[in-house]
């Protein structure tokens, strides 16, 4: 469930692109969960052509994905289509210049170019993009489809999910609950991941520019019966989008290695690369507890790859291995706990929260509070992190209150002088995947104000913005305030970036 704040930044973000139609027709799917067409022309009080013009906007921005359930009593012709917004993809909006950055890095400008295009339009096909360039730079049609090629092998880009797929709707099966199941727990499949899972092709078709993959999804249809012509046809013709998943393994990637390099040192970080980059491409999700198996043999050869790792030899590489905690496994295969670093980056920027706006004390009890991972009571507490008895309470009674803390009261029986008194012991705890969750609301809500700053500095002084450069240089008081309305604009936008940067920790890691 998305929180609060997220659904307001979402629905921001799609009213700066798009509209209020769009936006309002996207709030009421962030809020309800997914919707037919008749329930959303009546939650919104818009007409059928509104309703389905903003759909179309959204599926062609990769911001909904139709789908329906596919019953064994339902009737086929009452089956009718349900939309599922993308929360995420709506975020991955605000990233757009991060994506392009990072292609522009590794690609260069024409793929860059290229890319360009589909963050700008959504989806588009070869020919699309062939005339899109030739308005540009004319731009050659084996060039661009060279940049496609380039961008597909990367995986930064594509092919298009299926327009509409069927998923068995889920019956709860009572016999699952008991000892066993509890034993066996695993986190449920959403309906999100589900209709992701089925519209997504495999990965032949998915990052591939040849149109013909062998067999069709009935698997009759073989090459041979195809056409050279109708083969061209179907490749010009086969939308394609950017892949936000493999942007957001690359920022992952990024964050867990700097996040090493800073607790540990560069051999670690090095060798932590050097396993990432060998198993980018057999990770299935972006969300993974634990890495691709790799056995040390070849460890140390995608070190060796890297210009820090030129240098370091085999104990070195075993000695980071440890550093990383890796565990053993499978013959000899290393696996390093991915989850545990993230954790240990969430824990660091709650920690940091709770220093800037508690104070030191606060901080002190937090920290032990997160470490211990049980309730403590609050006399406990205050002995052992050395806070005085008289502040320790009020501290955290004011984290509870801010969610930072749960709190359980327990009722006791004074010793036996004081016999039929009781007394109230006040226990404490840091519940990590809920205060994560408030954590990650409250920084919806930090980038939802700062995005609205950003509106108002540039829609209160648009007059000044829209001065010609000539006219400014000219003018020493307009130069100030034109300055300093580039360095308010600029704090923002660094600050807004660096906040994000946080809500992927949180919420895409």
């Amino acid at each position: 469930m998305v929180q609060q704040w997220g659904i307001k930044f979402a629905v921001l973000l799609i009213t700066d692109h798009f509209g209020k139609i769009v936006a309002n027709v996207c709030e009421k799917l962030l809020k309800q969960g997914p919707l037919t067409l008749d329930l959303l022309v009546r939650y919104t009080e818009l007409s059928t052509v509104h309703v389905k013009n903003s759909l179309l906007v959204l599926i062609q921005h990769n911001c909904v994905q139709p789908f329906h359930f596919q019953g064994v009593t339902i009737d086929e012709s009452k089956v009718k289509t349900q939309y599922l917004v993308l929360f995420d993809n709506i975020l991955h909006r605000a990233r757009f210049p991060k994506f392009m950055e990072i292609v522009s890095e590794e690609l260069g400008d024409k793929c860059a170019q290229i890319f360009k295009g589909l963050l700008h339009n959504g989806r588009l096909n070869l020919k699309q993009m062939v005339d899109r360039a030739s308005q540009e730079k004319a731009e050659a049609e084996d060039t661009v489809r060279e940049s496609l090629c380039k961008l597909l092998m990367a995986r930064y880009v594509e092919r298009c999910p299926i327009p509409e797929v069927s998923i068995v709707e889920e019956v709860d099966d009572k016999k699952k609950r008991g000892s066993k199941a509890a034993k066996e727990f695993k986190a449920p499949v959403t309906t999100e991941d589900r209709v992701r899972e089925a519209a997504t092709h495999g990965d032949t078709a998915r990052f591939s520019l040849t149109a013909d993959t062998g067999y069709n999804s009935d698997e009759e249809t073989k090459p041979s019966d195809i056409s050279v012509a109708e083969n061209v046809a179907k490749e010009e013709s086969t939308l394609w989008r950017a892949n936000f998943e493999e942007f957001i393994r690359y920022l992952r990637d990024k964050a867990l290695i700097e996040n090493v390099r800073t607790r540990m040192d560069d051999g670690a970080a090095t060798v932590l690369r050097a396993i990432l980059e060998a198993t980018r491409n057999k990770e299935k999700q972006v969300k993974i507890e634990k890495s691709v198996p790799l056995p040390l043999d070849t460890i140390f050869t995608e070190v060796m790859k890297t210009e820090n790792g030129r240098t370091m030899t085999m104990d070195r590489v075993k000695a980071s291995l440890v550093q990383l905690g890796c565990s053993n496994q499978m013959l000899y295969e290393y696996i390093i706990d991915l989850e545990h670093i993230i954790h240990w980056a969430r824990n660091e920027e709650v920690e940091s929260i709770v220093l800037k706006r508690y104070g030191r004390d606060a901080y002190r009890m937090f920290r032990y509070l997160s470490k211990a991972k049980q309730f403590c009571p609050t006399d406990k507490i205050a002995d052992d992190t050395l806070v005085e008895k008289k502040e320790a309470p009020k501290l955290l009674f004011k984290l509870w209150k801010e969610n930072y803390l749960q709190m359980e009261k327990v009722t006791v029986t004074l010793s036996a002088g004081n016999t039929g008194k009781l007394s109230t012991i006040y226990m404490w705890q840091v519940n990590q995947p809920l205060l994560w969750e408030h954590v990650l609301d409250e920084l919806y809500h930090g980038a939802l104000n700062l995005k609205l700053r950003i509106a108002f500095e540039q829609e209160t002084n648009e007059e000044i913005l829209n001065i010609p450069k000539k006219k400014i240089n000219d003018s020493e008081p307009l130069r100030k305030k034109h300055r300093r309305l580039q360095n308010v604009i600029l704090l923002l936008g660094s600050s807004l970036i660096k906040l994000d940067d946080t809500i992927m920790l949180f919420n895409d890691f």
